[in-house]
Protein backbone atom coordinates (compact mmCIF):
# COMPACT_ATOMS: atom_id res chain seq x y z
CA UNK A 1 0.00 0.00 0.00
CA UNK A 2 1.23 3.48 -0.82
CA UNK A 3 1.75 6.06 1.89
CA UNK A 4 -1.44 7.91 2.69
CA UNK A 5 0.44 11.14 2.04
CA UNK A 6 0.41 10.24 -1.66
CA UNK A 7 -3.41 10.30 -1.82
CA UNK A 8 -5.89 13.17 -1.66
CA UNK A 9 -9.54 12.29 -1.14
CA UNK A 10 -12.16 14.38 -2.95
CA UNK A 11 -15.85 14.33 -2.04
CA UNK A 12 -17.88 15.21 -5.13
CA UNK A 13 -20.65 17.62 -4.09
CA UNK A 14 -20.83 19.87 -7.13
CA UNK A 15 -24.07 18.70 -8.72
CA UNK A 16 -27.45 20.37 -9.04
CA UNK A 17 -29.31 17.81 -6.90
CA UNK A 18 -31.98 17.60 -9.59
CA UNK A 19 -33.62 14.38 -8.38
CA UNK A 20 -33.67 15.75 -4.83
CA UNK A 21 -35.61 18.86 -5.80
CA UNK A 22 -32.50 20.93 -6.61
CA UNK A 23 -31.39 21.03 -2.99
CA UNK A 24 -27.70 20.73 -2.15
CA UNK A 25 -27.49 16.99 -1.47
CA UNK A 26 -24.29 17.07 0.54
CA UNK A 27 -25.81 19.46 3.07
CA UNK A 28 -28.99 17.47 3.71
CA UNK A 29 -29.30 16.25 7.31
CA UNK A 30 -28.83 12.50 7.68
CA UNK A 31 -28.45 10.57 10.91
CA UNK A 32 -27.47 13.62 12.91
CA UNK A 33 -25.04 15.24 10.47
CA UNK A 34 -24.88 16.60 6.94
CA UNK A 35 -24.66 13.79 4.40
CA UNK A 36 -21.26 15.02 3.19
CA UNK A 37 -19.89 14.59 6.71
CA UNK A 38 -20.68 10.88 6.69
CA UNK A 39 -18.74 10.49 3.45
CA UNK A 40 -15.85 12.54 4.84
CA UNK A 41 -15.70 10.43 8.00
CA UNK A 42 -15.44 7.23 5.97
CA UNK A 43 -13.00 8.54 3.39
CA UNK A 44 -10.67 10.53 5.68
CA UNK A 45 -8.90 7.51 7.30
CA UNK A 46 -8.14 6.14 3.83
CA UNK A 47 -6.30 9.19 2.48
CA UNK A 48 -3.68 11.71 3.53
CA UNK A 49 -5.67 14.87 2.78
CA UNK A 50 -9.30 15.64 2.08
CA UNK A 51 -11.14 18.25 -0.02
CA UNK A 52 -14.69 18.91 -1.23
CA UNK A 53 -15.73 19.75 -4.78
CA UNK A 54 -18.76 22.07 -4.55
CA UNK A 55 -20.30 24.80 -6.69
CA UNK A 56 -22.69 26.48 -4.25
CA UNK A 57 -22.94 27.08 -0.51
CA UNK A 58 -19.15 27.28 -0.47
CA UNK A 59 -19.02 28.92 2.96
CA UNK A 60 -21.10 26.13 4.48
CA UNK A 61 -18.85 23.47 2.99
CA UNK A 62 -15.76 25.36 4.16
CA UNK A 63 -17.16 25.07 7.68
CA UNK A 64 -16.33 21.36 7.61
CA UNK A 65 -12.65 22.25 7.88
CA UNK A 66 -11.25 21.10 4.53
CA UNK A 67 -10.49 22.95 1.27
CA UNK A 68 -13.46 23.53 -1.06
CA UNK A 69 -12.74 23.47 -4.79
CA UNK A 70 -15.41 24.71 -7.24
CA UNK A 71 -15.39 23.36 -10.77
CA UNK A 72 -13.01 25.10 -13.13
CA UNK A 73 -15.67 24.57 -15.80
CA UNK A 74 -18.78 26.67 -15.27
CA UNK A 75 -22.35 25.44 -15.59
CA UNK A 76 -22.51 22.40 -13.28
CA UNK A 77 -20.84 20.14 -15.83
CA UNK A 78 -21.10 16.97 -13.76
CA UNK A 79 -18.76 14.77 -11.71
CA UNK A 80 -16.13 14.58 -14.44
CA UNK A 81 -15.60 18.33 -14.13
CA UNK A 82 -15.14 17.83 -10.39
CA UNK A 83 -12.62 15.08 -11.04
CA UNK A 84 -10.63 17.34 -13.35
CA UNK A 85 -10.69 20.13 -10.78
CA UNK A 86 -9.40 17.79 -8.08
CA UNK A 87 -6.65 16.40 -10.30
CA UNK A 88 -5.50 19.93 -11.13
CA UNK A 89 -5.58 21.26 -7.58
CA UNK A 90 -4.43 18.43 -5.35
CA UNK A 91 -0.78 18.30 -4.32
CA UNK A 92 -0.49 14.51 -4.43
CA UNK A 93 0.15 12.07 -7.29
CA UNK A 94 -3.08 10.19 -6.58
CA UNK A 95 -6.68 11.36 -6.14
CA UNK A 96 -9.48 9.24 -4.68
CA UNK A 97 -13.10 10.27 -5.30
CA UNK A 98 -16.45 9.49 -3.72
CA UNK A 99 -19.84 11.20 -4.15
CA UNK A 100 -21.45 13.17 -1.34
CA UNK A 101 -24.66 11.10 -1.51
CA UNK A 102 -23.08 7.72 -0.71
CA UNK A 103 -22.61 7.64 3.08
CA UNK A 104 -21.99 3.89 3.31
CA UNK A 105 -18.78 3.59 1.26
CA UNK A 106 -16.47 0.72 2.33
CA UNK A 107 -13.50 1.30 4.64
CA UNK A 108 -11.14 -0.59 2.32
CA UNK A 109 -12.17 1.26 -0.85
CA UNK A 110 -8.95 3.18 -1.44
CA UNK A 111 -6.63 0.34 -0.38
CA UNK A 112 -8.21 -2.10 -2.83
CA UNK A 113 -8.28 0.43 -5.65
CA UNK A 114 -4.63 1.25 -5.06
CA UNK A 115 -3.63 -2.42 -5.09
CA UNK A 116 -5.22 -2.82 -8.52
CA UNK A 117 -3.81 0.46 -9.80
CA UNK A 118 -0.29 -0.62 -8.86
CA UNK A 119 -0.44 -4.26 -9.89
CA UNK A 120 -1.93 -3.47 -13.31
CA UNK A 121 0.13 -0.34 -13.95
CA UNK A 122 -3.11 1.54 -14.54
CA UNK A 123 -3.89 5.24 -14.73
CA UNK A 124 -7.23 4.83 -12.96
CA UNK A 125 -8.93 2.17 -10.85
CA UNK A 126 -12.68 2.08 -10.29
CA UNK A 127 -15.06 0.04 -8.21
CA UNK A 128 -17.58 -2.40 -9.64
CA UNK A 129 -20.49 -4.17 -7.96
CA UNK A 130 -22.86 -6.97 -8.87
CA UNK A 131 -26.53 -6.02 -9.20
CA UNK A 132 -29.60 -8.21 -9.77
CA UNK A 133 -30.31 -8.71 -13.44
CA UNK A 134 -33.11 -10.31 -15.47
CA UNK A 135 -34.07 -13.87 -14.66
CA UNK A 136 -32.23 -13.94 -11.37
CA UNK A 137 -28.86 -13.30 -12.99
CA UNK A 138 -26.24 -10.86 -11.78
CA UNK A 139 -24.87 -8.03 -13.88
CA UNK A 140 -21.70 -6.07 -13.30
CA UNK A 141 -22.35 -2.42 -12.46
CA UNK A 142 -19.41 -0.01 -12.81
CA UNK A 143 -19.17 2.66 -10.09
CA UNK A 144 -16.98 5.26 -11.82
CA UNK A 145 -17.45 7.98 -9.18
CA UNK A 146 -15.66 5.67 -6.70
CA UNK A 147 -12.21 5.85 -8.24
CA UNK A 148 -8.50 6.31 -7.68
CA UNK A 149 -6.68 8.16 -10.45
CA UNK A 150 -3.15 9.28 -11.17
CA UNK A 151 -3.14 13.05 -11.48
CA UNK A 152 -0.59 12.70 -14.31
CA UNK A 153 -3.54 11.61 -16.48
CA UNK A 154 -5.06 15.11 -16.33
CA UNK A 155 -4.05 16.06 -19.93
CA UNK A 156 -6.09 13.15 -21.31
CA UNK A 157 -9.10 14.15 -19.23
CA UNK A 158 -8.80 17.81 -20.20
CA UNK A 159 -8.65 16.87 -23.88
CA UNK A 160 -11.84 14.82 -23.49
CA UNK A 161 -13.62 17.68 -21.71
CA UNK A 162 -12.42 20.21 -24.27
CA UNK A 163 -14.06 18.09 -26.96
CA UNK A 164 -17.41 18.33 -25.17
CA UNK A 165 -17.33 14.92 -23.47
CA UNK A 166 -19.04 14.66 -20.09
CA UNK A 167 -19.66 10.93 -19.49
CA UNK A 168 -17.83 9.76 -16.41
CA UNK A 169 -16.32 6.79 -18.27
CA UNK A 170 -16.10 8.49 -21.65
CA UNK A 171 -12.39 9.25 -21.40
CA UNK A 172 -11.32 5.72 -20.50
CA UNK A 173 -10.35 4.93 -24.10
CA UNK A 174 -7.29 7.14 -23.70
CA UNK A 175 -6.01 5.64 -20.43
CA UNK A 176 -5.38 2.29 -18.75
CA UNK A 177 -8.19 1.31 -16.38
CA UNK A 178 -8.26 -1.30 -13.61
CA UNK A 179 -11.56 -2.58 -12.24
CA UNK A 180 -12.10 -3.86 -8.71
CA UNK A 181 -15.14 -6.01 -7.84
CA UNK A 182 -16.70 -5.30 -4.45
CA UNK A 183 -19.09 -7.82 -2.96
CA UNK A 184 -21.48 -5.55 -1.07
CA UNK A 185 -23.44 -3.38 -3.47
CA UNK A 186 -25.19 -1.61 -0.61
CA UNK A 187 -21.88 -0.01 0.37
CA UNK A 188 -22.12 2.00 -2.83
CA UNK A 189 -25.78 2.92 -2.52
CA UNK A 190 -26.40 6.56 -3.31
CA UNK A 191 -29.28 8.60 -1.94
CA UNK A 192 -30.88 10.48 -4.82
CA UNK A 193 -34.26 11.65 -3.50
CA UNK A 194 -35.69 13.02 -0.28
CA UNK A 195 -37.84 9.88 0.01
CA UNK A 196 -34.72 7.68 -0.16
CA UNK A 197 -33.10 9.92 2.44
CA UNK A 198 -36.01 9.34 4.81
CA UNK A 199 -36.07 5.59 4.10
CA UNK A 200 -32.39 5.30 5.08
CA UNK A 201 -32.98 6.92 8.44
CA UNK A 202 -33.16 4.42 11.33
CA UNK A 203 -36.59 3.71 12.75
Amino acid sequence: MTALDDITGLVLAGGRGTRMGHVDKGLQPFRGAAMVQHVMQRLAPQVGALAINANRNLDLYAGFGVPVWPDRLTGFEGPLAGLATGMARCATPLLATAPCDSPFLPPDLVARLHQALSSEGADLALAETEEPGPGGTLRVQPQPVFALVRTAALPQLEAYLAGGGRRMDGWYAGITVARVRFGHADDFRNINTLDELRQCEPE
